[in-house]
């Protein structure tokens, strides 16, 4: 960034007549930014651990990518695409997994009675 560029940005964050965005402004269940109500909790920028689900799905994803099997483009489609209720209950390493799930299903790397199958024997 160089130094206008920050100093613009230093400029619009301390401009005290900032406001936030309409609450009634259509947009994506995803797009919480400038939403009051969701400024109330600052957010924790400090590295936190993942956990091992979150490594596995992580880990999964970049497999994906690297094979070709799928985009992040993809990912972040599948993951706009939830319905507001499931993309709120869900933590962000279940998006994630819910859209890997979604994108192999729909191009047909397995199916639904494969998938269903696979479950049943882990949880077995």
């Amino acid at each position: 960034m160089t130094d206008t560029a920050r100093a613009g940005y230093r400029r619009r964050m301390s401009d005290d007549t900032r406001t936030t965005l309409p609450e009634d402004r259509p947009r994506a269940m995803h797009d919480l930014g400038g939403v009051s109500r969701f400024l109330c909790e600052p957010v924790d920028p400090s590295p936190h651990t993942l956990t091992a689900f979150d490594r596995e799905v992580d880990g999964l994803r970049q497999v994906l990518g690297m094979k070709g099997v799928m985009s992040v483009d993809e990912l972040r489609r599948g993951i706009e695409a939830l319905a507001e209720d499931e993309y709120h209950r869900l933590s962000y390493y279940q998006r994630w997994l819910r859209s890997i799930t979604a994108t192999l299903l729909r191009k047909g790397v397995f199916t639904e009675d494969e998938l269903r199958t696979a479950i049943q024997e882990a949880g077995a």
